[in-house]
């Protein structure tokens, strides 16, 4: 009796992380995209105890990062434990390093990698194999896959191999066309896969385990005499590993029905051209020959698997006799070679052979460029050419290196696959819910399903596209729906925005969350989509889901409900039988969230309910669509940015990259943006104002501004424009407005919830934005028209003031309410225009520079920060390296200027000027001031001193340079760095935004996360107590290191921004950074009040340790934070979904875990109150210091 099959609708990761778990018995993991949520399966398995092949649940240890890994690695197999990590890009970089030692050590691990583009001239998280190809010389085998189904199978056959052929293994496959694929699959038991292993393998595996009991000596140093052979030893190891591989793909066809080679064939058996390639790509190329071959071509496809160790006899018994010509395509690039790796090997398989077929090779799908069916026609087509391109690229137009394939339009593969196509917004949930609807399709019919979801960089508020499949049989399409029967878009502003009926099939289907009525949406329309609906007869239905999200409590989660509405449309099932399931799947997604969210969501299924059809006036096929008028924006914006940011980047050719060719770009590109994605947004009510100017003290994407308007800037405001009189004597008969930026603005709320207002009365309303749209123009208005005033006061002086200075970080792609930004707004107001900034990758790298958009900008006089990423783990170091670059070239102007001294080639007025730079260049604004008079002067000047000087003018003024970086980077994967760089003594500034866990991947715990957090890598709540990053580097006792709050005390957070920049030496500030992560009970609205909560329980701590003031006697450290009030302490865990769900999934340990944050609270601010008494003064009799604080909110 055949066995029963076990489908399972998963993505790829989820299939190498269900069969890596099986195999292994330790996981040494760190966090990095796209191949986390492998390591974050295994970990959520562990906690559940689910059982490997052994018997036992996987021990799961989340290291400081991927070298760290690689080592627990290293050392877990020379233990004799079955061990593996997944990883990926600059990940598996790091590991490389071991994985030659784990190799020379035959040792039988197995890593699991998302394949992932390297950072060169720019990171990029998406797929390609460049990080593989830079590991292939490692010794680790090779195997790659191609499918959901093809990791699924064979990810066993690599832990299969390792344990029998003695080496290790990296199963690689492509990350996010494969990683985050999800497909309906066959899965594999632990019963399946059991019987297969070679158990004498295994235990001798075992008994070479290091141990007392049978010591052996490994890792020696080896001289010249015997290092060359004791390499060469090993290659009888990797001359079996093929056969062994082949003899696994026999035993797992056995077990599945599906065979696998080393090297896969598809098409005609005679065929005269051939393809070679691997990876996802494979699937999309066996739909064109099944496509080519139906019309009489003879054609065909070579799936690589086994690229490491290649062997070429099986390589060759698979390719036709009858090829002609072959295109071997690469994933990666190999700058300088002759040729890509696959190319290369293919190449020197046929070396010398007779009748050799003619070898071309070109380069796809880099960074996860849709590689499509007429991308591959192309190919196939070059290969019929009488002298076929070689060193092409395909799937980009190249018109400097003329290297790319033509662009020929696209064909659909099988009309009888029914695709969809939904544009949501990041955390409208609009991907959770179309996740839910693909396993809700694939677990309740017999159709077979995929999913692929596609993103831009930015956090919740970005660009998001579903792309879902269905079909009757095996999908292979491996790129994105271009040619949709059904369109939803959650988001009415992307009408506007993007392209969204692109492609939508004649008859098809368009579904629109809209906020206008069936009568009014008409009006809203752009009309080149009422022309395409009309002439492509499109069934146009609408729902106002924002409405019933509202109504419901659902925030901007519109998700469910227009799920509901899809499944009520498409009738992909029964409509019945959807609403049960979706409601199975909400119990499921949100059960741990609290009934209440189970309740709304419940309801929003229900509401799905209410969609309207509208029909489409026969005269909208007759409208003449006019061209957008061009407006005076630079040629860098029109060329480059908006096509970008209309999603159209895709299209550009390399020529506009031409001198950028080193990921250079402009700052300032993110104002060009003008989303208007925002549901709700603020409306100032003066009348109630106070104008203290805190709601832009705290806005997280500076939307909300103070404007100063003198008698003439107000004579140009349109009518019941309202303004106040400017309270201060600097602004004497000038006008005050709080002015909303529209279209930017994502509505979080902040601003409203901290607005004093006025009585009672609030100065911030959150208000539709479909009330707002006139408001822009006034927004418009001040930023053409309005100087800034920021010169009549101070701006350092106090919060009100500081709001007048203008932010030179605006309208980054973070999150609405993000608790990051508001700190390094506040930082560019003050110091911007002398700013340099090292950015450690994470949240604040990209929402800080990913093309198209940068937030940092530039002021009038064209300066501003300049900013650059250059890793993960070494931020500290590059940032200091600015320091030591900077202190070179000053110190030569020093240098010149001590010569001018001496000479007679300057006046004394100038000679003046040099020994006032000198004595004050490590201050900030002096050296602004004396610089201003200097440069004149010494333009006038002939002398060669005068016209070095100049040669160096832009390091005249002192630079304010900054690293900035999350705990990730501080607490873990750079702590060494950045606790070096702090030793060292040098002037720098460092940033950290604490969000406790690591945000950019998805909330994986750091050693920032406190003690009973629930956090990714800790699904069962954290266990260890939190590091305290601030004491550690107090100990040096000459860096200045303070933690702070902004939501807490807002004048702290400014004294401390102050006192750390004017430090002459290295300073520290850890922020405390409520996150999307965290699961706010009231939402990222209130993200400002959280932090206040936070203090006043005594989870955070705000203080300073100064080491100018024991200088004066004085002690140090001083603690700023009232006394908490411990009381206060479990309500403020309630608040947050990263506690709360804790006592879902592990009641039992909740409540002790949670008293074990509390003590640890109340540990650490016993300590702090024990230093903040210490007595400094250098005689017992003086009055005690007691370290009170002299910032008061």
């Amino acid at each position: 009796m055949a066995k029963e099959k076990n489908y399972l609708t998963c993505d790829g990761n989820q299939a190498a992380a269900h069969i890596a778990y099986m195999f292994s018995e330790v996981a040494a993991i760190y966090p990095i995209t796209p191949s986390s949520t492998m390591a974050e399966y295994v970990d959520e398995w562990a906690a559940a105890g689910r059982k490997n092949i052994f018997g036992q649940p996987v021990l799961v240890q989340e290291m400081q990062s991927e070298a760290g890994a690689a080592g627990a690695v290293h050392g877990s197999l020379q233990s004799g434990v079955l061990t593996t990590t997944f990883t990926a890009s600059q990940g598996l970089l790091l590991m490389i390093p071991n994985m030659y030692k784990i190799a020379g050590e035959l040792l039988p691990g197995v890593f699991h990698v998302s394949a992932r583009a390297i950072a060169a001239q720019a990171l990029s998280i998406f797929g390609d194999h460049q990080d593989v190809m830079a590991a292939r010389s490692t010794g680790f085998a090779l195997f790659a896959t191609g499918s959901v189904q093809e990791v699924m199978d064979l990810a066993a056959v690599a832990h299969l191999a390792a344990i029998e052929s003695r080496i290790p293994f990296v199963h690689f496959f492509d990350g996010f066309r494969t990683s985050h694929e999800i497909q309906k699959i066959e899965a594999l038991t632990n019963d399946d896969l059991a019987p297969l292993i070679n158990y004498e393998a295994l235990d001798a595996f075992r008994k070479r385990a290091m141990g007392p009991d049978a010591p052996v000596i490994r890792g020696t140093a080896q001289n010249d005499d015997i290092y060359f052979q004791t390499r060469e030893a090993a290659n009888p190891f990797y001359e079996a590993v093929p056969d062994i591989v082949e003899k696994y793909l026999g035993k797992l066809a056995e077990v599945t029905g599906r065979k696998y080679g080393l090297f896969d064939y598809y098409g005609d058996p005679e065929a005269d051209r051939v393809i070679i390639a691997m990876g996802s790509v494979t699937e999309t190329i066996r739909e064109v020959v099944d496509h080519l071959c139906a019309k009489g071509e003879k054609v065909g496809v070579v799936a690589v698997h086994l690229y490491r160790p290649f062997k070429a006899e099986a390589f060759l018994s698979v390719v036709p006799k009858t090829a002609k010509r072959i295109a071997v395509l690469d994933r990666t690039k190999e700058p300088g070679a002759l040729g890509q790796p696959l190319y290369m090997d293919v190449k020197d398989c046929f070396y010398g052979k007779e009748d050799a077929p003619e070898i071309v090779g070109g380069i796809y799908g880099l960074s996860s460029k849709d590689t499509t069916p007429g991308q591959i026609l192309s190919v196939f087509e070059n290969l019929a050419m009488k002298m076929p391109k070689n060193d092409f690229t395909i799937g980009i137009v190249d018109d400097v290196t003329f290297k790319s394939l033509p662009v020929r339009e696209e064909v659909s593969m099988d009309e009888t696959i029914y695709e969809a196509k939904f544009y949501g917004i990041g955390s409208d949930g609009t991907v959770g819910a179309n996740k839910n609807t693909i396993k809700i399709i694939g677990e309740n019919t017999d159709k077979y399903v995929q999913a692929y979801f596609a993103y831009d960089s930015k956090k919740s508020g970005g660009f998001t596209s579903s792309h879902l499949r269905f079909g009757d049989k095996p999908i292979r399409s491996t790129y994105l729906v271009n040619t949709p029967n059904f369109v939803a878009c959650h988001v009415p502003a992307y009408l506007t925005l993007y392209d969204v009926t692109r492609g939508l099939k004649e008859g098809g289907t368009f579904l629109l969350n809209s906020l206008w009525s069936k009568e009014e949406v008409g009006n809203h329309l752009p009309d080149h989509i009422k022309k395409y609906f009309a002439q492509k007869h499109i069934n146009f239905y609408i729902i106002n889901a924002t409405k019933i999200a509202d109504e419901i409590g659902l925030g901007n989660r519109t998700n469910t409900i227009l799920q509901s509405a899809f499944f009520k449309i498409s009738n992909v099932i029964p409509y019945d039988l959807a609403v049960e399931q979706m409601k199975k799947f909400i119990v499921k997604t949100y059960g741990r969230k609290g009934e209440d969210v189970v309740k709304m969501n419940f309801a929003a299924v229900d509401r799905g309910g209410e969609v309207e059809k509208v029909e489409i006036p026969a005269e909208w096929a007759t409208i003449e669509v006019v061209e957008e008028m061009p407006d005076d924006a630079p040629e860098f914006i029109r060329k480059i940015v908006r096509p970008m940011n209309a999603q159209r980047g895709y299209d550009l050719p390399v020529s506009v990259f031409k001198g950028r060719e080193d990921g250079s770009w402009e700052p300032g590109t993110a104002a060009y943006e003008k989303r208007g994605v925002a549901v709700f947004v603020p409306q100032w009510n003066p009348e109630n104002c106070i104008q203290c100017n805190e709601c832009a003290y705290v806005c997280p994407h500076a939307t909300i501004r103070p404007f100063v308007l003198d008698e003439n800037e107000q004579k140009g405001l349109g009518e019941n424009v309202e303004i106040l009189k400017a309270q201060g004597r600097q602004f004497a008969g000038m006008g005050f407005r709080i002015q909303v930026d529209v279209l930017d603005c994502l509505g979080c709320g902040n601003c409203a919830d901290i607005c004093p207002g006025k009585k009672g009365q609030k100065a911030l309303t959150m208000e539709p934005i479909t009330t707002q749209y006139e408001n822009q123009k006034n927004w418009d208005y001040m930023m053409k028209n309005v100087t800034n005033k920021a010169h009549l006061v101070d701006v350092k002086l106090n919060v009100k003031n500081s709001q007048f200075a203008q932010p030179l970080f605006e309208f980054s792609g973070a999150c609405a309410g993000c608790g990051e930004t508001p700190y390094i707004k506040l930082i560019t107001q003050l110091y911007g225009d002398r700013m340099m900034i090292a950015n450690a990758t994470g949240c604040s790298s990209i929402y800080g520079a990913s093309a198209p958009s940068t937030p940092y900008t530039v002021n009038d006089e064209g300066r501003g920060p300049t900013w650059a990423n250059s890793l993960f783990e070494d931020n500290a170091e590059f940032g200091f390296g600015f320091v030591l670059a900077n202190s070179v070239m000053r110190n030569r102007i020093e240098q010149l200027m001590k010569k001018g001294i001496e000479t007679n080639d300057f006046p004394d007025e100038e000679k003046a000027l040099f020994r006032e730079w000198i004595d004050n260049k490590n201050d900030g604004d002096k050296s602004k001031e004396i610089t201003a008079q200097l440069i004149p002067l010494l333009k006038k000047n002939a002398s060669p001193v005068a016209a070095e000087i100049l040669s160096l003018e832009r390091y005249l003024i002192k630079r304010s340079i900054w690293a900035f970086g999350g705990d990730g980077w501080a607490y873990d994967i750079g702590f060494g760095g950045l606790d070096h760089v702090l030793a060292m003594g040098q002037d720098i500034n460092i940033l950290v935004l604490d969000t406790e866990v690591y945000s950019n991947t998805g909330g994986q715990s750091s050693k920032s996360t406190p003690i009973a957090a629930v956090a990714k890598f800790a699904a069962a709540g954290k266990r260890v107590r939190k590091k305290d990053l601030g004491m550690i580097a107090a100990t040096y006792g000459y860096v200045y290191v303070a933690q702070v709050a902004m939501g807490a005390n807002k004048s702290h957070f400014l004294k401390v921004l102050k006192e750390a920049e004017a430090y002459n030496g290295p300073s520290l500030i850890i922020a405390y950074s409520p996150c999307i992560s965290h699961g706010l009970k009231g939402g990222m609205g209130f993200s400002q009040a959280e932090e206040k909560a936070a203090v006043e329980c005594g989870y955070w701590h705000l203080w300073r340790y100064n080491p100018q003031l024991e200088a004066e006697g004085k002690n140090p450290f001083i603690l700023d934070s009232k006394e908490p009030d411990w009381s206060k302490f479990d309500d403020f865990l309630h608040r947050e979904v990263r506690y709360t769900s804790l006592e879902k999934t592990f009641p039992a340990e909740a409540k002790k875990l949670f008293e074990a944050a509390k003590e640890n609270a109340m540990w650490r601010y016993r300590t702090y109150k024990r230093m903040a008494e210490v007595d400094y003064s250098s005689s017992g009799d003086k009055e005690q210091v007691s370290g009170a604080s002299e910032v008061d909110e």
